[in-house]
């Protein structure tokens, strides 16, 4: 599972969105050092993309710790159904993992995940999984421990009733 952290490196982002077409990622944080990394949310591909437009929210490791979030963006402006211009963001994605000076620059995240996501325990139902994808119109879940560690990713791809058929018959073969 690819996950993003609350406080994400420019250039390790844009190295996940260069070689990924997940259209979510789970957001983790650690509550303290030695602790478990923790299910905070999700945020979209899309909302990452137009993060990584405005160069301005960006900050220096050396604020590692706290972040200012002195301005963040708004929420109509990081929600798009579409990108507006793909090939800026291509050139962009490009400079951040090529340019050493973005290995130093974070985006907070924070303001802009969903914190309300939805997650289920690993060993839900997936019958109940299912009514929760239909009923909510959902494109993906993520999956915890019962510690709230991100574990997987379930899609509506994965609930489609020919691939899930082949899985269970693959999964019941050897028995």
């Amino acid at each position: 599972v690819r996950v993003l952290h609350l406080k994400e490196n420019v250039a390790s982002l844009a190295r996940l969105l260069e070689s990924t077409s997940h259209g979510g990622f789970p957001v983790v944080y650690r509550p303290k050092s030695g602790h478990a990394e923790v299910f905070q949310g999700t945020i979209k591909r899309l909302e990452l993309c137009m993060l990584l437009e405005n160069e301005h929210i960006f900050e220096s490791e050396t604020n590692h710790e706290f972040f200012s979030s002195s301005h963040p963006l708004s929420y109509q402006k990081i929600t798009v159904e579409k990108l507006p211009n793909p090939s800026r963001l291509t050139i962009l994605l490009s400079r951040y993992t090529t340019d050493p000076r973005y290995q130093q620059l974070f985006i907070n995240l924070e303001p802009y995940i969903n914190k309300l996501a939805m997650s289920v325990q690993a060993h839900f139902s997936l019958q109940c999984t299912y009514v929760i994808f239909c009923t909510l119109g959902l494109r993906h879940l993520t999956v915890v421990d019962p510690q709230n560690r991100v574990v997987g990713i379930i899609t509506r791809k994965d609930l489609m009733p020919l691939p899930l058929e082949e899985r269970l018959r693959l999964q019941l073969a050897p028995q």
